[in-house]
This record gives C-alpha cells, sequence and structure tokens, in this order.
C-alpha cells in the first residue's frame, strides 16, 4: 500500500500537455495500488544494501584496479577511487532524495515523467534498457569465462554450426530469472549469500596481502607524468580529445584524473536500488540508506583493495592490459590466490547480473503500467512479481548473452548511465522548484551547489568517452524516439486521459 504521508487526498492534474505532459508524483504513488499490477512490499533498508553491494562490487575490483595501477595512476589508483566515489555520491544524493520522494518502480525515468515530461520519459526509458539489459548480457558472457576458470573446463561455449554459443551465461540468466520471478526476497536472500563469498575473498586477498605490503612501494605516490603510449584517433579518441585536439598522459595528475574517469565505472550500478523503490517496506527512509549506505561500503573496499595491491609490488610491475590482482600475488609465489580470486569473481558476477536483471524488468514495468508498453507487460503474479516481463528480459537477454560477440560495446552501458546521472540531478533542481510541497524523506544538502557538480562531473566523464560510441548512443535514442512516436504516444494512459477532455 501506498505510505500515507506520502499519498494525498487528490491527484492534482498533469502540470503540462502533449509530448511534455508530466505525470503527477500523487498520481504515480497511487498507481503502486492499482490491482492486477501491485508488486509486493518485502525489502528492507538492509536487503536494498545488500543489492547496492551486489551489483557494484564486481569482477573489476580484481582486474581493473591492477590495469589503472600499472598503465595510468601508480599508488595513487587509490586517491582514484575517493574522487570517483565524491562524483559518483553527488548523484547517489539526488538519487536518493527522488527515491525518498516518489517511491515508486521505474527510477530515473518515473523521475523524468515527474519533471521533465512524457518524451523525456520514454527518452530515459529507453536509455535504461540500454543501461540494464545490454550490461547484464555483458557482465552475464564474463562469468561465463570465470565459470571454466573455476570448474577446469576450458570455455563454457559450443559450436553449433557457424554459430557459437555461450550455453554458461545462458544457463545463468536463466535460474536467476526464475529466482527473480518467485520473489524478490527470495533473491535478495540468493545475493545475500553471494555478497558474504566475494566480501569473505576480498577480505582475504586484504589480510593476506598486508602480510607483503611494503611501504616504499608506494613511493612516489603519483609517479611523473609520461607521454601516453597509444593514443586513439579518429573515431576512437574521446570526444573531448576530438573536440580540442588534447593529447592524453599517463602518471602524474592528468593520469590520477584520468584513472578517477576510468574507475567510476566500477562504482555503476548503485542506482538500481531506486528501482526497488516500491517493494520496499519504508520506501522514505530505506532506499537513501540502501543507496548511500552501499556505495560507502564499496568506497571502502576498494580503496582498501587498492592500497594493499600497490603495497604489495612495485607498480611498474602491473603495466599490461592483462595484470590483474592475481598477478601481484603470483609475484609473490602465492599461486594459490588466483582460483579464490576466480571465485570471488564468479560470486560477484553472479549478483551484478541479477541486480541489474532485477533492475531492467522494474523500469520495463513502469513504462508499461503508464501504457508507453503494452500493458499486459505490468501485470503481476500471485507472488507479486513481474513474471511475463522477466520472462520477457530473460529470453532477451540469452539471446544477447548467448550468441552476440559485443566487442567495444560495453561502453553504451557508460554512456547510457551518465546521461540518466545528468537528467536526475538537474531533475532535483526542477522538482524543488516546481513542486517544493512535496514531503521528501531525505533532502539533497547544499541545493543547488550538489546537484551542479554532479551534472558536470557526469559530463566531463561523457565527454571522456569515444566519438563512435557517442555515435552508436545517438543512433540508440533515434530509433527510441522513433519507437516512442510509432506506438508510446498513441497507448500513454495519460495521452488518453489527455484526448477525452
Amino acid at each position: 500500500m501506498p505510505t500515507p504521508e506520502a499519498t494525498p487526498a487528490a491527484s492534482p492534474p498533469p502540470d503540462r500537455r502533449g509530448l511534455f505532459r508530466t505525470k503527477s508524483v500523487e498520481q504515480s504513488i497511487l498507481d503502486t495500488d492499482e490491482p492486477g499490477s501491485r508488486l509486493r512490499r518485502d525489502l528492507t533498508a538492509w536487503d536494498l544494501t545488500i543489492f547496492g553491494v551486489a551489483v557494484v562490487v564486481g569482477a573489476g575490483i580484481f582486474t581493473l584496479t591492477a590495469r589503472t595501477a600499472g598503465n595510468v595512476a601508480g599508488p595513487s589508483v587509490s586517491l582514484a577511487f575517493v574522487f570517483a566515489a565524491i562524483a559518483c555520491g553527488l548523484t547517489a544524493l539526488c538519487y536518493a532524495e527522488f527515491a525518498s520522494t516518489v517511491p515508486v518502480a521505474g527510477s530515473a525515468y518515473t523521475y523524468s515523467y515527474a519533471t521533465f515530461g512524457e518524451l523525456v520519459a520514454w527518452i530515459i526509458g529507453w536509455d535504461l534498457i540500454l543501461e540494464f539489459a545490454l550490461a547484464a548480457s555483458v557482465v552475464a558472457k564474463g562469468w561465463s569465462q570465470y565459470l571454466g576458470t573455476v570448474f577446469g573446463f576450458e570455455s563454457a561455449t559450443v559450436r553449433l554450426g557457424s554459430l557459437t554459443v555461450d550455453w554458461g551465461a545462458m544457463a545463468l540468466i536463466t535460474v536467476l530469472g526464475v529466482l527473480l520471478a518467485i520473489g524478490t526476497k527470495v533473491s535478495s536472500r540468493v545475493s545475500a549469500i553471494a555478497v558474504a563469498i566475494k566480501l569473505a575473498v576480498i577480505a582475504l586477498v586484504v589480510v593476506l596481502g598486508l602480510t607483503y605490503f611494503k611501504a616504499s612501494n608506494l613511493s612516489p605516490y603519483i609517479p611523473p607524468a609520461e607521454p601516453a603510449d597509444d593514443t586513439a584517433s579518429g573515431l576512437h579518441q574521446s570526444l573531448f580529445s576530438f573536440l580540442t585536439g588534447a593529447e592524453g598522459s599517463n602518471f602524474g595528475w592528468y593520469g590520477l584524473l584520468a584513472a578517477a574517469s576510468l574507475v567510476f565505472f566500477a562504482f555503476l550500478g548503485f542506482d538500481v536500488v531506486a528501482t526497488a523503490a516500491e517493494e520496499t517496506k519504508n520506501p522514505q527512509k530505506a532506499v537513501p540508506r540502501g543507496i548511500l549506505g552501499s556505495l560507502a561500503i564499496v568506497t571502502v573496499l576498494y580503496v582498501a583493495v587498492s592500497l594493499v595491491l600497490t603495497g604489495m609490488v612495485p607498480y611498474t610491475e602491473l603495466a599490461g592490459e592483462n595484470a590483474t590482482l592475481a598477478t601481484a600475488f603470483e609475484l609473490q609465489g602465492v599461486h594459490w590466490a588466483k582460483n579464490v580470486i576466480s571465485i570471488g569473481a564468479l560470486a560477484g558476477l553472479t549478483t551484478v547480473v541479477m541486480v541489474l536483471f532485477l533492475g531492467q524488468t522494474r523500469v520495463l514495468f513502469a513504462m508499461a503500467r503508464d501504457g508507453l508498453l503494452p500493458r499486459w507487460l505490468a501485470h503481476t503474479g500471485s507472488r507479486g512479481t513481474p513474471v511475463r516481463l522477466t520472462v520477457v528480459v530473460g529470453i532477451l537477454c540469452c539471446v544477447l548473452a548467448g550468441f552476440v560477440d559485443f566487442g567495444t560495446l560495453e561502453e553504451m552501458v557508460n554512456i547510457g548511465t551518465l546521461f540518466a546521472f545528468v537528467l536526475v540531478s538537474v531533475g532535483v533542481l526542477v522538482l524543488r522548484r516546481t513542486r517544493p510541497d512535496l514531503p521528501r524523506g531525505f533532502r539533497v544538502p547544499l541545493v543547488p551547489l550538489i546537484p551542479i557538480l554532479a551534472v558536470a562531473s557526469c559530463l566531463w566523464l561523457m565527454v571522456n568517452l569515444s566519438v563512435d560510441t557517442w555515435l552508436r548512443f545517438l543512433v540508440w535514442m533515434a530509433l527510441g524516439v522513433a519507437v516512442y512516436f510509432a506506438y508510446g504516444r498513441r497507448h500513454s494512459i495519460l495521452g488518453k486521459a489527455e484526448r477525452a477532455k
């Protein structure tokens, strides 16, 4: 049931009409109690914190840390994680305010509908499909690779004629789909077990690594700057380089800032917590705690691992594209650590795929309930979960993970996520101005400074992505606009009500 403090006696009409008609916060909350499309409220702040840690701490902690230290930042990679956490935290504060004000499934899509209007909401929903479905499929393929390492076989793929089928990734998505269909609380419990395994592995890595720690390896903390060995050109260079002609460098202060841009993506996924707001018992308090709590935990983990790693061996020993956390242990003669780290990565990736899968179904659920997608997809089963959507998303992700070779498309996840971050941060300012009367369980401090800084940090990271990534993103957005005009605009619930007047 909607929380009493957030539900007024009557719902005000949309503020605007046409393509930019807004759906009131009150109406969004009332829709959560609609018969046949009601999600079950089972989750607590602890469950949401687990989801946040589950989706953010994946294999990146075992790979990205070492490569960034060896190739870009040296020992200062730990400070790069702090910078990235600050940038991510600015956006997290904005998500926390929105989630406590609009405790409804859909995350950035729902928030955009209440602030910018229907067309922008559709675009951000279409963008979140790119973020969640593509990311879940990419990570599932990574999980499949670790599966062979842990269980001692060469590959979790099979050849069918000219096709290579990744059966490991498909099996993972199928199992997780069944768990999510059974219930979000069950998924949270399974996720908690997997999180416990990967945290135990990380703890072992830190404790064991400390026995080989030498403070002298941390000096110089910020190594002298060096020209980048391989600067991308043409469409493969960053948009910033393309526009300014600037050339990058490794190490030094520029390398530190570049490293912050790289490791920022290790934090992506915390926004998925906001998609579960409608399934939370006390969303006004639990969702902000889940978002900010999980971000604080993973920041401590990332900084601890990066400090131990760069204290174990000189950063120059981690140069190259194949360096991982296991490399540092192998240099110390601890060869068995590779298998332990692989188990941690396998558990970590399991939870990442699960929470991304969850986030995708909840965004599509909100869009279907508003009529922008077929309404029958918004049906919930006896367990209060969107079973139909779970099946549809599961089939989509199985096809992507099982048959598609993504190549460089992984950057698409990054630009899609950052675009959502920008809209949510701006949306806080818009809703503060248009609806100052709304009860807010959490309020961003220092408005408008914090949202403005959040937007600036996200835009800086976006311009550091490659030109071809920007072009693919614009093509995807154009396709989304076409789908909206072909279907969403004509079937929108708000649009039908507007035309009936």
